[in-house]
């Protein structure tokens, strides 16, 4: 492409005060330029201008095109469901339930909710000696004495056993205090308690479980649930019965050593 020729003065490269000759040029469709007749002020540096505007203007028309068919790409990609469809579309399964089942509690389960007070039996009057059966519906006439059966080892009952449906409610014999409650190997779940006057235990072994609101320390009255009727320590898997002791004490604080009474001729009356 030719825009004119340096002056004749001097060298062409070395004199870079040459001006080009202004020929009249016009910028064609493609961008070249054509001699012909037009403004005298057209250079090169204005051809350049434009052409850098043309190539700006084809750079955003790309960036439009390209943002016009993404868009158009992302709204297509959702399907539009109609409202009469919708309503056919079956319901999401529901998540599993994350509730927690906990064990029931041993004991009856009509004694009521876990964790509270066990509920009064209908207390019986106290025999003449002051004491009654410490197992809930038993009558006198269904008690055997057992006080002198031998026991493995050359032991002695020295307790009588009296038998019930698991889970029958085991109340207190007599007005007194919760000594201790204890599990042990032979006895199961056991609750020991002082006589009011401090001069009794009643021992009460094999329990399936205790009355959740009996603590050490209490003080108990004469048919309070204390417990419920099992097979625990060494009674035997389903051999259900209460093992029910008597013994006089000369100090309180040693509960666990004094003379055994038995208690038969005391609840038979």
């Amino acid at each position: 492409m030719y825009f004119g020729a340096p002056e004749t003065s001097g060298h062409p490269v070395c004199n870079r005060t040459n001006k080009l000759q202004q020929f009249p040029l016009e910028l064609d469709v493609d961008g070249d330029v054509s001699n012909v007749e037009a403004d005298p002020k057209v250079t090169v540096g204005s051809i350049r201008s434009t052409r850098r505007l043309l190539l700006l203007y084809y750079v955003i028309t790309i960036h439009v095109a390209l943002v016009y068919l993404l868009a158009d790409k992302l709204v297509t990609s959702y399907e539009v469901v109609p409202a009469e469809q919708a309503k056919q579309l079956p319901e999401p399964s529901p998540l599993p339930s994350l509730e927690v089942t906990q064990s029931p509690t041993p004991g009856p389960q009509a004694t009521g909710t876990p964790g509270a007070a066990a509920p009064m039996p209908e207390i019986p009057r106290p025999n003449a000696a002051g004491l009654i059966i410490p197992v809930a519906g038993v009558k006198p006439g269904q008690l055997t004495d057992s006080f002198k059966d031998a026991r493995s080892e050359g032991r002695v009952h020295d307790a009588i056993d009296i038998p019930a449906a698991v889970g029958t409610p085991v109340i207190a014999a007599a007005n007194g205090t919760i000594a201790k409650l204890f599990d042990s190997q032979a006895g199961g779940i056991t609750i020991y308690q002082l006589s009011a006057d401090k001069r009794f235990v009643y021992y009460y072994a094999h329990l399936s479980g205790r009355a959740p609101d009996i603590k050490i320390g209490d003080t108990v009255t004469q048919g309070k649930v204390l417990g419920y009727v099992g097979d625990t320590g060494n009674a035997g898997t389903g051999n259900y019965h209460l093992h029910f002791s008597i013994a006089e004490v000369t100090d309180p604080k040693r509960f666990w050593e004094g003379t055994y009474i038995d208690p038969y001729p005391l609840l038979a009356r």
